[in-house]
């Protein structure tokens, strides 16, 4: 389902950030409704320098409800720690790199097709990546944290990249910057972390290296390296990828009816 107006995904539309930093201003596709470099005021390309403070909801809650801020939600420490292999790719990896454009008709709501949709993940790679994400005839990676460089997830608006990388194994990304798209459709979906690194982890680490996030201290681990890295605060959207996504978060603080068994 996408929206009316801006025909962006319908996950898209439910998530209007606000106190974000813009770092690096680059036009990476067409502007929104309302031209220029921006889509409701913000930038194609953001930051977690400044996390973002709430979560707009648009047609789910009455109008009195519409701003659900996440402050209590987000008061304790996400303990959170993600532990495997990495695979690191570099600057500007669009979404049709991420997942190509002819694998969109599976439907990521039926079990198989979510599978297969995980196999298909990073598969637009080029050639000069010769170490695949994901090996030939199987459906999951064995590498569970991306680290990536700048603009990560650029190119037109999917709400299946994200959910690719998930389904593959995938639970974070870790990269420079994010194309604005792809970083909505993570927390809207739940799939995977897209955390941001403080330096270009992606010149230091190689695929293969073996790391850990701990999210509550806000650190990259290289087990391979002995080098530790800091990473920008995932803040009051950590509640929300914690859930499983926008909706199921709604769900959980009861913003939204929960569905019938």
């Amino acid at each position: 389902m996408f929206c009316k107006l801006c025909r962006m995904s319908a996950f898209s539309c439910l998530i209007d950030s606000a106190a974000v930093s813009i770092s690096k201003p680059k036009q990476c596709f067409p502007s929104g409704i309302n031209g220029g470099n921006s889509f409701f005021g913000l930038h194609p390309k953001v930051s977690l320098s400044r996390s973002i403070s709430f979560i707009k909801m648009r047609s789910i809650l009455p109008k009195s409800r519409i701003y659900c801020t996440l402050e209590a939600a987000a008061t304790s420490t996400s303990p959170k720690t993600f532990h495997g292999l990495c695979y690191v790719v570099g600057d500007n990896i669009d979404t049709d790199q991420i997942i190509p454009a002819e694998y969109l008709t599976l439907v990521p709501s039926n079990p198989d097709e979510y599978e297969k949709l995980g196999s298909y993940a990073l598969i637009g790679l080029p050639s000069a990546y010769t170490t695949r994400f994901i090996e030939p005839n199987e459906t999951k990676t064995k590498y569970s944290i991306v680290i990536a460089g700048d603009n990560f997830g650029c190119g037109s608006s999917r709400e299946h990249a994200p959910v690719a990388l998930g389904a593959a194994g995938a639970v974070a990304v870790v990269a420079e910057s994010y194309a604005r798209i792809f970083f909505r459709n993570s927390v809207a979906t739940g799939e995977v972390y897209p955390l941001e690194s403080e330096v270009r982890i992606c010149e230091e680490c190689k695929t293969g290296d073996t790391v850990t996030i701990v999210l509550g201290e806000n650190k990259l681990i290289n087990h391979s390296t002995g080098k530790e890295y800091r990473l920008r605060p995932i803040g009051d959207l950590g509640p929300v990828i914690d859930a499983g996504g926008i909706f199921a978060y709604a769900r959980k603080t009861g913003m939204i009816p929960s569905q019938a068994a």
